[in-house]
């Protein structure tokens, strides 16, 4: 990067990089007991993302998400508790335990929903960028997608009517190469993300999504580009998705992942390597970040705790909240 990062902007980077693995982590180890009535879909590995592009957010900015949602969600600033409390069905949940973990919402920091429908966050955040300019408002919307989502047609569909109204948002793509258990090999004729984008003249580009700082440096172009009136922007995060589709650890990894894969020296670790830039940078010691981890394992404790001791939805309440 051509300036130098604030610190305390580094710092609180690598904060929510750990705070998002942390409660990954403890979903995956909870998860068995079966108490989280609702599929989980982790983002162990993926997290560089959310926290590069939420850095240059505002409140007032709106995300959609897709199923594998919970760092957009705490990189946005969802609140923690509610979050878990949702994964366990309770009344205190986000969606008021209704939802589950494929449809996290908290409209007043700006994440205006996920949702488990491939390629749903984009006609979404299409829409709010139509509003956003309709009403000159200074804001930007930004769609977080798996790659599978560019096989679908609204992705095309919402990519060209954005560029026709040069609407204020911004495509994240997360190519972790997997839709559940199939390559992208085996589902996209020509693996070449970014130049779909780039057929509809999108500003297009492909990062290395492991990558905090990268993330950070691409995602704060794109978004000043839709925020100053310049129209859509597309970024492909090339990322590496550690467990398996669903669920905690990844089970039939060598039955679907490629031999490379299954080598220990295949993988990364965007936390691990900007923890070392940290350090090695002075721009924090080893004792800062475990004094950050410390707190940050007491806080996902207390949110657990909070989770587990809050009510469920009463059965007279079955049916609120449905629309038809």
């Amino acid at each position: 990067m051509s300036e130098r990062m604030a610190q305390d902007t580094l710092i609180s980077m690598y904060t929510h990089l750990s705070r998002i693995r942390k409660v990954s982590l403890a979903i995956e180890q909870k998860y068995p007991q079966d108490e989280m009535k609702t599929p989980v879909h982790l983002s162990l590995g993926q997290e560089a993302v959310a926290v590069g592009v939420c850095a240059h957010l505002n409140k007032d900015d709106i995300i959609f998400s897709n199923h594998r949602s919970h760092a957009h969600y705490l990189a946005k600033g969802g609140d923690l508790k509610a979050m878990i409390a949702e994964l366990y069905g309770r009344e205190t949940g986000c969606s008021r335990g209704r939802g589950g973990s494929m449809h996290l919402i908290d409209t007043s920091i700006g994440h205006w929903g996920s949702s488990a429908i491939v390629g749903g966050s984009i006609p979404h955040a299409v829409g709010a960028a139509f509003a956003m300019k309709y009403r000159k408002a200074p804001q930007v919307a930004v769609s977080f997608m798996g790659d599978a989502a560019t096989e679908q047609g609204v992705f095309y569909e919402s990519m060209s009517w954005a560029k026709m109204r040069e609407l204020p948002v911004v495509f994240i793509c997360e190519n972790n190469l997997y839709s559940v258990c199939s390559h992208i090999s085996a589902r996209q004729p020509k693996v070449d993300i970014v130049a779909r984008a780039r057929a509809f003249d999108l500003p297009s580009v492909r990062i290395d999504g492991m990558n905090v700082l990268e993330v950070h440096a691409k995602a704060g172009e794109a978004i000043n580009h839709a925020r100053q009136g310049h129209g859509p922007y597309f970024i492909e995060c090339c990322v590496q998705r550690w467990r398996g589709h669903a669920g905690g650890g990844d089970p039939l990894r060598e039955q679907y992942r490629r031999p490379e894969e299954c080598e220990e020296s295949y993988w990364r670790d965007p936390l691990k390597d900007f923890r070392h830039h940290l350090v090695s940078e002075k721009i924090a010691d080893d004792k800062k970040l475990d004094d950050i981890d410390r707190k940050l394992g007491e806080e996902i404790n207390r949110a657990f705790q909070y989770a587990q001791e809050s009510p469920l939805p009463r059965k007279e309440d079955l049916e609120k909240y449905l629309y038809s």
